[in-house]
């Protein structure tokens, strides 16, 4: 009961200072801290004002009567809440059903027994607390659901995406190296053949007709310097398809179980290149900048793969943003940028920032953006989970922080801070 008491106070509301005396010395007599109203208009007042835990309501009373008063209150999201009992001696079943429609939860009838009251005060507010800690632990309950759901997304995710990519990886690297290997040869080839028919030119100055003729249909000089050019082209080709499939690599190491040094740099620059794609001209808009505004980072212990899930969430998000800004018409004097800043901190913590010149989001969503399934951009086109994900990660699996600064209209910056070890 003390536990009860001590919980915060009851409104007695009632124009009868018999009535009045009655109910607060039965409610002093057992510790409850109570507050009076004389009429219905001061009792919704006090009520907005300060919530109590229960109100006893007289529905005879000058002004709005006691029917009045619960009507408005459950009206009120403030105080729809407020257990109400009613005290009367209207004892009809008429009142009685019209006050529970009302929302009452109880009666009490005139005269008051001071054991009835304590009684039902009790036994209400008992209910009140017990349905309070329901709804609590649905809440954590709810909110664990949740992480859960995103750990298991998130891990899902990961997990899908490095079978995929490393599948892709090594079909692209048995070609490649195919390639990339007979290329050498190939330029040995081209040399020594170029070097016979020199000495044949040189040999014979004045072969026949024919082989005149088919020497110049052919250009002979300028196929054998542009045979040199397109095995160039092949050798730059080669180290470039090479360059994205160690992209794809290094975005899905397979570092789940354990941190390891890593260079952030080149996680940022694999995830980079994977959304080159993203980042060209694609007829709607130009071609993205990017900014590398990369400090002196040392190797970081982390989990990589799991970083570079987060770089590719809020990179994907930033493209999103200029996207969407250029789609509403307000990029016009702009170009699209994408600025990414590292360095170390003054806490000895990595920083990486990555902030957009896009859509920008409102003050009131911005402090929602990390909460599970929330999601700013139109239905089909996100599943509100990035974001957490990405929170996630830092927050918990590096003991890090992901802080969003953001001005609607001029761009939005994430902030990522993660310790050296």
């Amino acid at each position: 009961m003390n536990e009860i008491a001590n919980k915060g106070f009851i409104l007695i509301v009632d124009d009868n200072p018999t009535n009045l005396s009655v109910l607060s010395a039965a409610l002093t007599s057992k510790g409850l801290r109570f507050r009076v109203a004389v009429d219905g208009e001061s009792a919704i007042a006090q009520a907005e004002r300060n919530q109590p835990e229960l109100i006893l309501l007289d529905i005879q009373m000058p002004g709005i009567d006691g029917f009045e008063t619960c009507r408005r209150l459950k009206a009120n999201p403030v105080t729809e809440n407020i257990p109400i009992i009613f005290t009367t001696a209207l004892a009809d079943i008429e009142s009685k059903t019209k006050g529970f429609v009302l929302g009452a939860v109880d009666y009490i009838s005139k005269p008051f027994a001071q054991e009835e009251v304590i009684a039902r005060v009790f036994v209400h507010l008992r209910l009140k607390h017990l349905n309070e800690s329901l709804e609590q632990q649905v809440r954590d309950r709810t909110a664990a659901l949740q992480q859960a759901q995103v750990k298991l997304v998130q891990h899902e995710k990961l997990s899908t995406l490095g079978e995929l990519i490393a599948g892709i990886a090594h079909e692209m690297n048995n070609p490649i190296n195919f390639i990339s290997s007979n290329i050498p040869p190939l330029e040995e080839y081209i040399a020594g053949v170029t070097e016979i028919l020199q000495l044949y030119e040189k040999e014979y100055p004045h072969p026949a007709d024919s082989i005149s003729k088919a020497i110049a249909d052919l250009d002979l000089e300028f196929m054998l310097k542009d045979l040199v050019k397109i095995v160039e082209s092949f050798k730059v080709a080669t180290e470039r398809i090479r360059n994205v499939s160690n992209s794809l690599r290094t975005f899905t190491r397979a570092d789940s179980d354990r941190k390891i040094p890593a260079d952030l740099h080149q996680g940022l620059d694999s995830t980079l290149m994977i959304l080159q794609h993203r980042l060209k001209d694609n007829g709607d808009r130009p071609c993205i900048e990017i900014i590398r505004d990369y400090g002196e980072l040392p190797e970081i212990n982390c989990y990589l793969g799991q970083m570079n899930q987060v770089f590719m969430n809020i990179l994907a998000n930033a493209i999103d943003a200029i996207d969407e800004a250029i789609f509403q018409g307000k990029m016009s004097n702009k170009v699209p940028q994408i600025i990414v800043t590292t360095k170390i901190n003054s806490q000895n913590r990595a920083i990486v920032q990555i902030s957009d010149n896009g859509m920008g989001v409102p003050e009131r969503l911005k402090q929602r953006l990390f909460e599970p399934l929330f999601t700013t951009k139109p239905v089909g086109k996100g599943t509100g989970l990035g974001l957490s994900i990405a929170h996630q990660i830092v927050v918990e699996k590096h003991n890090g922080t992901l802080e969003v600064n953001s001005q609607l209209g001029v761009g939005t910056e994430f902030t990522i801070a993660i310790p050296q070890e």
